[in-house]
């Protein structure tokens, strides 16, 4: 990191009064995307979608738990792997900590991979926590949210994510979806997101963003696989890299 030149108190304090007006800005820029977002048209969900969790399979609709908002973790864990992706984990580690506070404002929270329940569920009490994570196994969720891919997609190469085609990475990717069920009991889905739009819940950014050298992230691979592992693996050292990438054991 280069270290920024040196200044006088009065300096600094000049120099920080100005970055607050376009810190102001952004903050006001960003309400207006969020009132954009929230006034988004719904879709409503005709589809099936079956779950397998601890008291066995269950549809979108019960995933509400008496609440009228849910939001849906797109959690990397294929079926044959052993262990979920490091950055989805990353994401993990944030949420029993906030859905104590937000499950008190009518939102709910899911997480939904294709592995087999047992692997998931053993994964999660390794890593301590404690939201609902569900199996969607079997179920063509993933892939109509476009964040798992099927065979004939792999094989040409290109694949849909993040509302546009690109080349295939990994047959599994993150996002989060939101839903909304309406007195009828109609279940509609208002909003996803991908890539770094999914990075709103990572507090662990918010206070890196403060700090001098930020995310310090400048390689090898110039994001969080830079420095972020499984919060159990910190003192074993060693690079971390996700299950597409590699054997995450």
């Amino acid at each position: 990191m280069d270290r920024p030149r040196i200044v006088t108190p009065d300096e600094w304090l000049a120099a920080r009064t100005a970055l607050l007006a376009e810190e102001k800005e952004l903050t006001r820029a960003r309400d207006r995307m969020l009132a954009k977002r929230r006034a988004l048209p719904w879709v409503r969900i005709e589809k099936d979608y079956r779950f397998e969790g601890p008291d066995g399979e269950v549809g979108l609709a019960d995933l509400f738990e008496g609440r009228s908002q849910l939001y849906v973790y797109h959690f990397m864990f294929a079926p044959d792997w052993d262990e979920g992706c490091v950055g989805c984990s990353f994401m993990a580690d944030h949420v029993d900590g906030a859905r104590r506070h937000f499950e008190q404002n009518d939102l709910s929270f899911i997480a939904v991979s294709r592995a087999p329940f047992a692997k998931i569920d053993a994964f999660r009490r390794r890593m301590g926590w404690t939201f609902r994570w569900l199996s969607s196994h079997g179920s063509d969720f993933n892939y109509d949210f476009h964040v798992s891919f099927r065979p004939e997609e792999i094989a040409s190469g290109k694949v849909t994510y993040n509302y546009r085609l690109e080349d295939f990475e990994c047959e599994e990717l993150s996002g989060a979806s939101v839903f909304v069920r309406d007195e009828a009991g109609h279940v509609f889905h208002t909003y996803s997101t991908f890539g770094r739009g999914d990075e709103g819940p990572l507090g662990a950014y918010a206070f890196l963003d403060l700090a001098p050298k930020g995310r310090n992230e400048h390689g090898p691979g110039f994001n969080l696989t830079d420095w972020v592992r499984l919060h159990d693996r910190y003192e074993a050292g060693g690079a971390s890299a996700c299950a597409c990438d590699a054997d995450p054991a």
